[in-house]
């Protein structure tokens, strides 16, 4: 498997990811891909974040989400819930 970067992600940015909880389906919409300051210097990929809202009444545990795009193909991340806004509430994966 090839490993994930910014530049997988910088694209789809307000564009829908579906994933499944419990057998049910579900879709987040990328809100942000931005870069995260690196700390080591010989690491594998630059450090980034994903920012994920999903407009659900109630919030996910967090945990690895299996998620599909048309252009990242089908992906484990891990999401957590870190903001409820009045759209739904906010998830975020980091990459380091």
């Amino acid at each position: 498997m090839e490993l994930l970067t910014l530049e997988h992600f910088a694209g789809c940015v307000n564009e829908t990811f579906a994933a499944e909880f419990d057998g049910m389906q579900m879709e987040f919409v990328l809100v942000e891909a931005r870069p995260l300051q690196q700390t080591h210097a010989n690491t594998a990929r630059a450090p980034f974040s994903l920012l994920f809202r999903n407009a659900a009444a109630i919030v996910f545990p967090q945990q690895i989400y299996p998620m599909r795009h048309a252009r990242v193909g089908e992906v484990g991340i891990f999401l957590v819930p870190i903001a409820q806004e009045r759209a739904g509430f906010l998830y975020q994966a980091v990459f380091n």
